[in-house]
């Protein structure tokens, strides 16, 4: 199956699948001599496992760190995945029947089903287990120090002046991500987080980029600039900092 194909298959866009190739994620089963990358079905379950850990919120340093673990195991993982996602169907039919009850005239003031602290705890736990016996747990206490402070200041640097320079990745979101142009994008948006929040080095804008498009909350405020210059975004900064 040919890259288009599954991108149309599975919602997700060709340039993010470039990336997860690019960081070692999931690569291509094969590329033609025509350059074309295709892909097979052990290729679209690893794609598919990888969008399970995606919907848990797992960063994709933490997917490759899992699923590359020679003593990773797939079916229990499947197995807890599945606990969750019926744990998150049952609060949606909570829900629906609580609209139910409003729409039938019932004085319904219960709250209960917005609750999401149980799930979040037990996503919260599950990951814990996940990242103990799988994950490689000092690289991620790293990546959790070096990040962990960034959020708030992140949301700053995105809806601040650094509109402008988010509105020019947009706009060239479409040339390649080790070109000139896109390599003085990346130099132009490290300078801008130095000298107006802190000093961003090269380890440090390599986890903002992960996390650009590891966390969706970020792609979709970037990617309003057209889609797909989160993935853009990462992968110039994936190649300024690998130089």
């Amino acid at each position: 199956m040919r890259i288009n194909e599954v991108a149309k298959l599975t919602g997700v866009t060709i340039r993010t699948l470039h990336y997860y190739d690019e960081i070692g994620l999931l690569k291509p089963s094969e590329i033609t001599e025509a350059g074309y990358r295709l892909y097979d079905s052990a290729a679209l379950e690893t794609l598919q496992q990888i969008l399970f850990f995606r919907e848990l919120d797992f960063s994709l340093n933490d997917i490759k760190g899992i699923m590359t673990n020679p003593y990773y195991n797939k079916a229990e993982a499947l197995t807890k995945h599945k606990e969750l996602l019926l744990q998150k169907r049952n609060r949606i039919d909570n829900l629906i029947n609580l609209v139910d009850n409003t729409l039938k005239g019932e004085d319904d003031m219960s709250f209960k089903q917005f609750d999401m602290t149980e799930i979040e705890a037990n996503k919260k736990k599950y990951a814990a287990e996940v990242k103990e016996r799988w994950g490689d747990t000092t690289a991620y206490a790293e990546s959790e120090e070096k990040t962990g402070s960034y959020d708030e200041a992140q949301w700053r640097i995105l809806s601040g002046e650094g509109k402008s320079i988010l509105q020019e990745f947009g706009k060239n979101r479409d040339i390649q991500p080790d070109s000139k142009e896109a390599q003085d994008l990346v130099k132009k948006w490290q300078e801008y987080i130095s000298a107006n929040f802190y000093t961003c080095t090269k380890e440090i804008l390599s986890c903002l980029g992960v996390m650009y498009i590891g966390d969706e909350r970020f792609t979709q405020n970037i990617d309003q600039n057209g889609e797909g210059t989160a993935a853009f975004m990462a992968a110039a900064i994936e190649v300024f900092c690998t130089k």
